[in-house]
C-alpha cells in the first residue's frame, strides 16, 4: 500500500524516530513543498491509497476527492480542522482518522516572540551583524499588563509565562468558556473589548477559528491599542478582519506586532504586506514546528494507519464512512 505525504518543508519526516514503523509496512512517497492547483494535487496524490496530512497545508476539497479513485484512508496529525472535507471522504467511503494532543511549542514560540520583540532582540542581532552597536532601547516585562485573546489550552499556557514574569494577566472573557477557565486559574476577566485592547502592553492571540469568530478582531480593537504595545499571533490570521492588522500598525496603533499565521501558506519571495513593515517580526508557521511535537503528532498518525492497514481503524473522525463502499484502486 502506498502512503503519500506532501508539504514536509524541513525535509525532516525520515529522520523521526517514529518514522520506521511506517516504512516498515508501507510504500512511502514524501515531497517537500506544497502545490496549490487541483490538477497538480491530483497528479500527485493519483497512486495514494492513503494520505497523510502534515496539518492543514494542503486542504483536501470534494473536487479533489472525486478525482482520487485509489484513496481509500486519511491519516492527519493533530487535531482535526476545516482544511478536510469530511462530508465528502463520508460520501466516498474514505475513513478519516485524527488525534489532537495539547504540547506546548506554540505557547513556546509566543512568548519567544513577545520577549524577542519587547528587548527588540532580532534588531539588534541585525545591526551587530552589520558592524553596529546597541540602537534600540527595549521595553521590559515585569508589572506590565499581557491580554490573552483566546483562554484555552494555549492562551492558559502563555498567560503561566506571563505570571512568571510577574505581569498582570487579563483574559478577554466574552464568552463563559474563557471566562470560567481563567477564573478557575485565578486570572483576571475583562469583558469589555476597548478596556482589554486598551490597557493591554502585550496582546497574545489565541482565538480558535471558528465561523463566529472570523474577523472577529476588529481595526477598532487594534486602534484602541497603545503606541508602545505588542500584539502577537500563532493562532489563526482569519480571527482578524482583513486589512486590519496591517492598517493598524501604519497608524502606530498597535507599535509592533509579531506573527507566525498567515491567510495563506506558504509565503515565497516575502509575498505578503505585512512581512515588509520595519514593526513587523514574522516567522513562517513554526509554533508547532519542533521536534517534540513531530514526534508526538507522527507517532498518532502512524499509529492510525497501521491500524488501518489491520482492519480496526481509531480515532475516526467519521465512522459511518465504514459502512459504504471505498473507492477500488
Amino acid at each position: 500500500m502506498k502512503v503519500i505525504i506532501s508539504d514536509d518543508y524541513q525535509n525532516c519526516i525520515q529522520a523521526l524516530d517514529c518514522y520506521p514503523a511506517l516504512a516498515e509496512h508501507f510504500d512511502v512517497e514524501i515531497h517537500n513543498d506544497t502545490v496549490t492547483s487541483l490538477d497538480a494535487q491530483v497528479q500527485r496524490f493519483a497512486d495514494a491509497d492513503a494520505l497523510l496530512l502534515v496539518r492543514e497545508r494542503t486542504p483536501i476539497t470534494a473536487g479533489l476527492l472525486a478525482r482520487l479513485p485509489k484513496l481509500k484512508f486519511i491519516s492527519q496529525t493533530g487535531r482535526a480542522a476545516n482544511h478536510v472535507d469530511l462530508a465528502a471522504c463520508t460520501a466516498l467511503g474514505i475513513p478519516v482518522s485524527a488525534q489532537g494532543s495539547a504540547t506546548t511549542a506554540a505557547a513556546e514560540l509566543t512568548w519567544a516572540l513577545v520577549m524577542a520583540s519587547m528587548r527588540k532582540v532580532h534588531l539588534e542581532a541585525t545591526r551587530l551583524k552589520a558592524g553596529l552597536w546597541q540602537g534600540h532601547l527595549g521595553v521590559g516585562l515585569k508589572g506590565r499588563t499581557l491580554g490573552i485573546a483566546g483562554y484555552g489550552k494555549i492562551g492558559s499556557v502563555v498567560a503561566g509565562y506571563g505570571r512568571a514574569f510577574g505581569m498582570r494577566v487579563v483574559a478577554l472573557g466574552e464568552h463563559e468558556t474563557s471566562r470560567t477557565a481563567a477564573t478557575n486559574d485565578g486570572v483576571e476577566v475583562e469583558t469589555d473589548r476597548r478596556k482589554f485592547f486598551s490597557e493591554a502592553d502585550v496582546v497574545s492571540c489565541h482565538v480558535r477559528l471558528l465561523p463566529s469568530t472570523r474577523n472577529s478582531i476588529t481595526l477598532a480593537d487594534l486602534s484602541a491599542m497603545k503606541p508602545t504595545a505588542l500584539f502577537v499571533n500563532t493562532g489563526r490570521s482569519e480571527v482578524i478582519e482583513v486589512g486590519a492588522l496591517e492598517a493598524a500598525l501604519k497608524a502606530g496603533r498597535p507599535g509592533f506586532a509579531a506573527i507566525d499565521v498567515f491567510e495563506h501558506e506558504p509565503i515565497y519571495q516575502a509575498d505578503h504586506p505585512l512581512i515588509g513593515l520595519d514593526n513587523v517580526l514574522a516567522t513562517p508557521h513554526i509554533g508547532y514546528v519542533e521536534k517534540d511535537t513531530y514526534e508526538q503528532f507522527f507517532s498518532i498518525a502512524i499509529e492510525q494507519l497501521l491500524a488501518w492497514r489491520a482492519g480496526a481503524p481509531i480515532n475516526l473522525l467519521n465512522p459511518e464512512a465504514l459502512g459504504k463502499p471505498a473507492a477500488a484502486g
